[in-house]
Order: C-alpha cells, then structure tokens, then sequence
C-alpha cells in the first residue's frame, strides 16, 4: 500500500490554510467550498498530503494541550534558525531546539493554533 493522506478536523480550515500555504510553502490541490471544507494540502514533493476539515459535532483536538510530541508535523529545512525566526514573525511559538549528536538541528514550533510544527535541518537524509 501507499500512504495517501492524513486528516486533521481543526476549528477554522481557512486560516490554517492561509498560514501553511504562505509561511510554510504547501499548495491546495483539492478543496471544497461547502461543510466541512475539506480541503487537501501538499508539500513541494506532492508526495505527502494533509487534508483540513472542520466538523464541529465531533472531536476537534487541542493541540495547545497536549505535549509536541503526542502529535507533530515535521517538515525539512535547509536553515532551521532561519525559519524558525521567519515562522515566528507570523504567529509561531517557540517549544524547544535539539541538536543531535551527527550534526542535525531539530527545532519544535508551535503554530498560531497550537498545532506542533518541527522544523529537521538533517545531515542524514531520510
């Protein structure tokens, strides 16, 4: 089998859209316009897909209260520093910042909602 997308019921699709289109680069390549807005996001790849949706009548998670690593999205930096102060300019937070032993530098955000959001300057490529 093939991965083809995961999903996240979130209280407000449009901004969380906006935000991850113009501050961390994924394009809309699938949207609705009516209840619940799905709405479909990739990466530069096209490879890895996040769907947005919002229905109200079930579960909506808080990602503020719980820990960053229960549940995170990661994504590739060439310059974890620079983006890290570039997100922050538009709404992030600052959670913590490792660097790894093999010269890796791991920053973990919080995005203007909540949601954790990594940023992995890697020596070892995945």
């Amino acid at each position: 089998m093939i991965f083809e997308h995961f999903a996240l019921n979130v209280p407000n699709v449009d901004a969380l859209v906006t935000w991850y289109t113009k501050f961390v680069g994924l394009h809309v390549v699938k949207a609705q316009s009516e209840p619940p807005f799905m709405t479909f996001l990739a990466d530069a790849s096209n490879r890895v897909i996040l769907e947005l949706y919002h229905r109200p009548e079930e579960a909506i998670t808080d990602f503020a209260k719980q820990h960053f690593l229960t549940f995170h999205l990661a994504f590739v930096s060439e310059n974890a520093e620079v983006d890290k102060d570039r997100l922050m300019a538009e709404g992030a937070m600052f959670v913590e910042e490792v660097r790894k032993e093999d010269g890796s530098h791991l920053i973990m955000l919080r995005d203007p909602w909540g949601m954790p959001l990594q940023l992995c300057q890697r020596t070892i490529k995945f």
